[in-house]
């Protein structure tokens, strides 16, 4: 299930304040930081965005 519009237009990366890109409907539901720099990926658990950036993970 994708996050919905309004909530993504408002949260951000915790890390760089990046806005975030909507991956929840791929086999690994995740939220990706657009930042040049920082491009973590946060999990979706239970439908929930985990905005931690010990949770994060960096991608390949």
């Amino acid at each position: 299930m994708a996050i919905e519009a309004g909530l993504l237009d408002i949260l951000a990366c915790p890390a760089c304040h990046a806005p975030l890109d909507d991956r929840t409907e791929s086999e690994t539901p995740e939220l990706i930081c657009t930042g040049t720099e920082c491009g973590l990926a946060y999990p979706v658990r239970d439908e929930i965005p985990v905005l931690l950036v010990d949770e994060a993970r960096r991608p390949a």
